[in-house]
């Protein structure tokens, strides 16, 4: 009867165990769901800070007060700074140049490319993605 004994403790043991690494799971799953949330909402937050600058900006941009001053200011000067780039872009165009957004869409697609063809699994010559392409790769 030790033997049946000494099986059962440790057939309780292990089903202990697992429940304890079952619920340790479910809090760490619970911990990362909630952390999840968290991030969704200070992004919401952040926006909407951006809208409630961008209101005051509206309203109260051309005299703001006090410690807004100096924000509205910057704002201010960075408008003005981009009319002035427009300005010489358009003095430098010439008919027939792309759009320079669809240039730097390209740009970004074909960096996009890369980098997936990069990361991409190594491919046998037969296609099923066996070990033999892997190791030639990494001689």
């Amino acid at each position: 009867m030790d033997f049946k004994d000494t099986l059962d403790t440790l057939k309780d043991k292990a089903t202990d165990l697992a429940q304890a690494g079952v619920a340790q799971s479910k809090r760490l799953a619970e911990i990362a769901k909630l952390k999840m949330a968290n991030m969704a909402e200070e992004d919401a937050i952040k926006r909407a800070y951006v809208e409630i600058g961008k209101l005051y900006y509206a309203e109260q941009g051309a005299t703001p007060g006090g410690a807004y001053a100096a924000a509205c200011e910057k704002i201010t000067a960075s408008k003005a700074v981009i009319e002035t780039n427009n300005e010489r872009i358009a003095e430098l165009k010439q008919p027939g140049d792309p759009e320079p957004e669809v240039v730097v869409a390209e740009a970004a697609e074909a960096e996009t490319a890369e980098v997936k063809a990069e990361e991409a699994p190594a491919q046998c010559s037969c296609g099923c993605g066996c070990e033999e392409e892997k190791e030639d790769k990494q001689d």
